[in-house]
């Protein structure tokens, strides 16, 4: 009985370590993809700097995967960050209903221009409707980019096409970390 018991309070053990570090991995290989999609945007369009440096902060969708036919959808997790620091983590989860069919992966960085745009994001209460835009990431792109609404978004296609002609909106829940970690 003994033993029975020391084997599963072993395996037990030995469970949760795998998980510990597969979660850890998992944290650090989203905040590697997260800085390679940064430093993708940065040389698809240099001048997104500006954007970087004035924001009050801005949340990164290293791979968001999107797809629909008729009805579709697209999922992606980020990391959100004040200055150079990362203070939390983000689901973004988009739902969208009209002409549509096909697959894609993108990257997306959405910047907050006031701290109450911010705010309202690490509250969850940032939606964007129909009418946000994004603007593909390109070369001198975001020198004619404007906040609206307090926010400006940039997208950079990574795969896969998708052709639409539909309406929906993007929903956020974020996520503090324990303590913001400097970089």
């Amino acid at each position: 009985m003994k033993n029975k018991i020391r084997t599963t309070a072993l395996a037990l053990t030995s469970l949760i370590a795998m998980l510990s570090v597969l979660n850890a991995q998992a944290d650090e290989d989203l905040r590697t993809e997260a800085q390679s999609a940064l430093g993708d945007f940065l040389k698809k369009d240099s001048t997104l700097k500006t954007f970087l440096t004035n924001s009050a902060g801005y949340a990164i969708f290293p791979s968001v995967g999107k797809g629909g036919f008729i009805v579709g959808g697209a999922r992606g997790k980020g990391l959100v960050y004040e200055k150079d620091n990362v203070v939390g983590e983000t689901t973004m989860t988009q739902a969208s209903v009209g002409a549509q069919v096909g697959g894609q992966t993108f990257a997306e960085i959405i910047f907050f221009e006031s701290p109450a745009a911010f705010e309202d994001f690490k509250a969850s209460k940032f939606e964007m409707s129909a009418e946000a835009s994004a603007v593909a990431a390109a070369e001198g792109a975001s020198t004619a980019a404007k906040y609206t609404g307090g926010v400006a978004v940039f997208t950079l296609p990574k795969k896969g096409l998708m052709v639409q002609a539909s309406i929906g909106g993007q929903k956020f829940k974020f996520e503090a970390l324990k303590q913001p970690e400097a970089k």
